[in-house]
């Protein structure tokens, strides 16, 4: 059973989160603010965060920060807003999708399955991927080719460790879009994904006119080429 932490200080809201969540078989616990969030982070182990952006004391901003400094654990975001600086900025700081108020219940479940089900592609306790002289540190969201640290935003780093947990895989660009973000490709069309694909090669590849390691399957979609393996 999933076990789910809802940061969330609206009382009849909560209720009815809970009660939804515990009825498609999860395991909820509740914090009404940062400060509590943090404790029961500290005392249990989470599968996934459903954090409300507005809280007594503090955001779920503050709460996704200090989270991604020790964790991949998936993380959604509740907001009333759909105000794009809010998207963005939940994103950037390390934050897996978002839900803006008010929502659907069956919406919100459907997003968490997703998120659990890309959480489930590697080992819960895998740390670290390594592959063509590259290294991602996965719980610090660092990435490494050979001695030389790279810089990514964060759909770019998405897009590296996705294709380097499927070596010699080729993946549709619907299936990118769809394990990158959600099962409606949100927040990114299929234009946009040809983008970040393009600025990936100019930053993991020698050539990034001919490249080795991000093959394009033409008609299909794209292929990690594992062509040297970390002795």
């Amino acid at each position: 059973m999933n076990k789910i932490l809802l940061v969330e200080d609206d009382l009849s809201l909560i209720v009815g989160l809970e009660f939804s969540l515990q009825k498609n078989g999860f395991l909820v616990e509740i914090a009404r603010t940062v400060k509590e969030a943090f404790s029961r982070i500290e005392d249990s182990k989470y599968d996934l965060l459903i954090l409300d952006l507005t809280l007594p004391d503090g955001s779920g901003f503050d709460i996704c920060r200090k989270i991604r400094q020790s964790s991949a654990v998936p993380i959604i975001f509740l907001t009333a807003s759909d105000e794009e600086v809010n998207i963005v900025m939940g994103l950037d700081i390390g934050g897996d999708d978002y839900i803006t108020k008010p929502f659907k219940l069956n919406e919100l479940v459907s997003r968490i399955q997703a998120l659990l089900r890309r959480a489930g592609l590697t080992d819960r306790e895998q740390i670290e991927l390594q592959s063509n002289d590259l290294t991602v540190k996965l719980l610090e969201s660092r990435v490494w080719k050979g001695k030389q640290e790279l810089e990514f935003t964060t759909a770019e780093y998405r897009l590296l460790c996705l294709l380097m947990r499927n070596p010699n895989i080729v993946l549709t660009r619907e299936q990118t879009l769809d394990r990158l973000w959600d099962h409606n490709g949100s927040f990114i069309d299929d234009n946009t994904l040809s983008v970040y694909v393009r600025r990936l090669r100019s930053k993991i590849e020698d050539d990034p006119e001919k490249p080795k390691l991000l093959m394009t399957v033409r008609g299909l979609g794209y292929r990690w080429n594992v062509i040297k393996e970390r002795d």
